[in-house]
Parts: C-alpha cells; structure tokens; sequence
C-alpha cells in the first residue's frame, strides 16, 4: 500500500510512525499472538496485526469479537494473557514495562466521553498535561486552544460539558487525547453513542487526522469510513483475526467466507 507523504505536525514524537505509509514505513503498532480470555472465557485468540507508521487500519466484526479487548491491549487497559504487544520498537507487555509512559505514547477515545464535567473545556485538556506530562499552566492553555481549534471547538472553550452536544463532548474527548501528542490514537467506536445527525462531525475529525498521517486504529462500525479513510481493515469474529486486506479488496472481494456473510448483512 502506499499513500502520500504525512503533514503531521512536526512536534509529534518520532519514535513511533512518522514517515509515510508504504512498504519502507516504520511499524507503529504490532500485536504478535495475542490471546486474552476473561475466566474460562477465549476473547482474543492468537492474534497477530501489523499497524505501519502513519496509517489508519479499521476493525469491524460483530457485537463480542474481541475488537475493543483488542484495542485496549495497546495501551494495557487489558493485558495479554499470551502474546506480545510493541508500540514501536518497544514490548510494552514485557515484565516492568512503564506503563504511566507507554500510556503518554498512546492516545484513546472511547464510547462514552469520560469529561470531567464540573470543568470547563478548557480544563478538560488541559489537566492531564499539567498533572501527567508537568507542563506549566500557560503551555497547557497554548496546546489545548491549538487543539481544540484543530477539532473546531476554540470558541466553546469556556463551556461546561453539560452545555455541549454529544458529538462535540466527543470532539473535546478527542483534543484531550491529541494534546498529549500521542505516536498512535486508538479509537473505540467514538460515535456509536451518538445521535445519528452528530456522527458526521466526529467522523470529519478522524478523517482530518487520518489525512494528516496519524496513526490510528479504529474500532467502528462505520463501514463507509473505513472503506474511504483507512489504509488496511481487520476482521475479527470470535477473537480470531480472519482477514485483513486493503479497503477496495476487503469489501469488494472478501476470501473469508465468514466475513462474506457479515458483509452481506451490514452493506
């Protein structure tokens, strides 16, 4: 696959993917058998995805397939009960790892917007850069106004969450994660919680990112944004990975017989 070159800020970090999307990138993200089960329950079973530097890959498949047990094990929310998870070079699931540092490299939305509502904001993105990343005040309020004006929020800066609709709750979620300029941005179905009509606003953000060469991986259920923003699409169902493909071959000429069936229920 190749895409054109990423405009990402140059402030973002470099060790994890920064050159653009194509056979000579850098991986970003690499799950190597990943199995994970809840009590006598197989959620993830033996899992192996590559996420190169810089692209956008979309996984899909049905309520209960492992999608956001799989999301979280890049951030260890959840850990791999077998298998090994890098973020870039580094095996975050080795014994030791730093987990309050590799959870600085990687940023997450999740369905619900998990705003601390009695703050403006304002406040919302910029706490953790104050108490997580010790920048001082007037740093924090220049990065969050920077981002919140990328997600087309600047002028609500002042507002409470309650004051705001779902999609721009969403949009702030969203902020609060890019200001802590993460290397990968994982994205567990951000607007399933969302009136249909806020949906477009929210899914516009993640297009914007995409295009300008972030690395993200998307759990959705969005079947026309992954055809058009992603770089690679992931089948998962019953916690096996059954195919992974490029958007125009995953849709339109799927090889698992499985996920034939799924698609023809969902398009």
């Amino acid at each position: 696959m190749s895409n054109s070159p990423s405009s990402a800020p140059a402030s973002r970090r470099t060790s994890g993917a920064t050159t653009a999307p194509g056979a000579g990138a850098p991986t970003a993200v690499r799950y190597e058998s990943v199995s994970k089960s809840y009590g006598p329950t197989p959620v993830l079973r033996g899992v192996d995805l590559v996420v190169q530097g810089g692209t956008t890959t979309c996984v899909i498949g049905p309520s209960g397939s492992g999608k956001s047990t799989l999301l979280r094990c890049a951030n260890l929310l959840e850990r791999p009960d077998s298998g090994r998870v890098l973020i870039g070079q580094e095996a975050i699931t080795e014994p030791g790892a730093d987990v309050d540092r590799i959870r600085t490299r990687v940023g997450m939305v999740f369905q619900r917007f998990h705003l601390f509502p009695h703050h403006t904001v304002l406040d919302n993105v910029t706490l953790a850069l104050q108490r997580v990343l010790g920048r001082p005040r007037e740093e924090a309020v220049s990065i969050a106004r920077r981002r919140l004006a990328e997600v087309g929020l600047d002028r609500l800066e002042d507002r409470r969450p309650a004051q705001l609709s779902g999609g721009q709750q969403q949009r702030v979620a969203i902020a609060r994660s890019l200001a802590m300029d993460p290397e990968v941005m994982l994205f567990d179905e951000a607007t399933s919680a969302l009136d249909p009509e806020l949906v477009k606003g929210v899914l516009a953000v993640m297009r914007d990112l995409a295009a300008q060469g972030m690395t993200m991986i998307v759990v959705t259920h969005e079947m026309r944004f992954a055809r058009e923003a992603a770089h690679q699409v992931a089948f998962l169902d019953g916690g096996r990975l059954l195919e992974t493909a490029a958007p125009d071959a995953f849709f339109d000429s799927p090889r698992n017989e499985r996920l034939r069936g799924f698609l023809d229920q969902v398009l």
